[in-house]
């Protein structure tokens, strides 16, 4: 008589599936187990003055002593598009270190994370070493960060990759988008660490528009699409965020560091004038508003962030 497939002693165990494109299976260890600590935790919307309409985001406001693994468990767990973990500064410069994560995947800096982290954090009972104004050192550096009331704004880092998109890229992303070449005014990268692309299209009706597809460029995208709103409204370009996983479509609320490198890339060619604000998540149903200002030679992306959930978590 044939072993039983689904027997206890044949069954398959996590640990000893590998399967393409599936992460290898984390046992939590005895220490992990028995160890876990209960830290203070916040919740917070980001980047709207009407709460849950912008984009949310975890703060572990205690990180000491969590692993690389921990805090990409509590970021996978949460299904959140990011979450942060706030830990001591290493620059003598900055008022506190905080480690940015997306799933597994650990970003050097990012847009709503910063100033979210910055609200939670002076929520918690933070103090800053300069009035109105915060230190926050990520991995790409110390990112400055403004504050009044519930209202804030980050100087980005440098760019790291800039110029149009070759024409391979830019016939596969207007592929993706559904679009006609005579829609695509401009294309440009805009990383300043997660890796965004951006495409200007002709209207915000567009942008709006859009229902686009990558299941026949399997690969991981980051397009961020932008287009003008008629005079009159209250922000001056309408944006959306995509990321595609190997066909599977993610769309990001309200997006920090894509609306400041756009905002950066519309000013430099004269597209737009500071100040201005964009307007993302519509289709979503979310109220985001980003908005645009200078003070010397410095471009400040900036919104509103509000507290939802505050309590304790257990990593």
């Amino acid at each position: 008589m044939g072993s039983n497939p689904a027997s206890p002693t044949n069954r398959a165990t996590p640990a000893s599936i590998e399967l393409a494109g599936v992460l290898p299976f984390h046992e939590p260890s005895n220490d992990e187990r028995i160890h876990a600590v209960k830290r203070r935790f916040m919740q917070v919307d980001v980047f709207s003055e009407h709460p849950y309409k912008g984009n949310p985001l975890g703060v572990v406001l205690d990180g000491q002593s969590l692993s690389d693994e921990q805090m990409r468990d509590y970021s996978r767990w949460s299904n959140l598009s990011e979450v942060t973990f706030v830990l001591p500064p290493e620059d003598d410069q900055a008022d506190y270190r905080f480690r940015i994560f997306s799933g597994e995947t650990e970003f050097p800096f990012a847009g709503h994370p910063t100033l979210g982290t910055a609200h939670a954090w002076l929520a918690s009972g933070g103090t800053p070493r300069e009035h109105g104004k915060i230190h926050a050192q990520c991995t790409a550096g110390v990112v400055p960060v403004k504050f009044e009331a519930s209202h804030y704004s980050f100087v980005s880092p440098p760019l790291q990759r800039t110029g149009e998109f070759d024409d391979e890229r830019r016939e596969a992303v207007r592929e993706i988008l559904g679009v006609v070449q005579e829609q695509i005014l401009a294309t440009q990268w805009v990383d300043n660490g997660p890796g965004w692309s951006a495409v200007l299209l002709d209207s915000a009706d567009t942008v709006l528009g859009l229902q686009p597809d990558a299941s026949k460029h399997r690969q991981k995208w980051k397009i961020g699409v932008v287009g003008a709103l008629p005079e009159g409204e209250a922000a001056s370009f309408e944006i959306r965020a995509f990321n595609f996983n190997h066909g599977a479509l993610r769309e990001d609320p309200v997006t920090g560091s894509l609306n400041a490198g756009v905002a950066q890339w519309l000013v430099d060619n004269g597209r737009a004038s500071l100040p201005f604000s964009n307007r993302q998540g519509s289709v979503m149903g979310h109220r985001g508003i980003v908005d645009f200002n200078s003070l010397g030679d410095q471009l400040w992306t900036g919104g509103s962030v509000t507290s939802l959930i505050e309590g304790g978590i257990e990593l």
